[in-house]
């Protein structure tokens, strides 16, 4: 399994505009091959910027570089801006890449 994550450092009062980029954009995750699933999450609060990350799972590295340079990406991206034309971002989003060397779950959950 591979695990792509971005940081971002949203500007404090660009949280809800940010938000709403995320659950208005068309994704095109669910029909790509090997996606696994997608989470936006919203972490800590700093003085100047409220830190999120995009965090997806792949079935590996390979489907999620075949993910990158898809017309779908491509299309899902287009998209990703804020209308308003004011970026609401602290700089450039921060890309992690990880392989899952060990996963254990709950039997219960799964």
């Amino acid at each position: 399994m591979f695990i792509a994550m971005n940081r971002f450092q949203v500007k404090k009062g660009a949280e809800s505009a940010f938000e709403t980029v995320w659950a208005t954009r068309e994704s095109y995750l669910g029909s790509m091959p090997g996606f696994v699933e997608f989470h936006l999450l919203k972490g800590p609060e700093a003085e100047d910027h409220t830190l999120y990350s995009s965090h997806t799972s792949w079935v590996d590295k390979a489907a999620f570089e075949a993910w990158t340079r898809s017309e779908e990406f491509r299309r899902a991206h287009a998209r990703a801006d804020n209308r308003t034309g004011e970026s609401l971002y602290l700089g450039h989003p921060k890309f992690e890449g990880f392989e899952v060397i060990q996963t254990e779950r709950k039997a219960a959950a799964a």
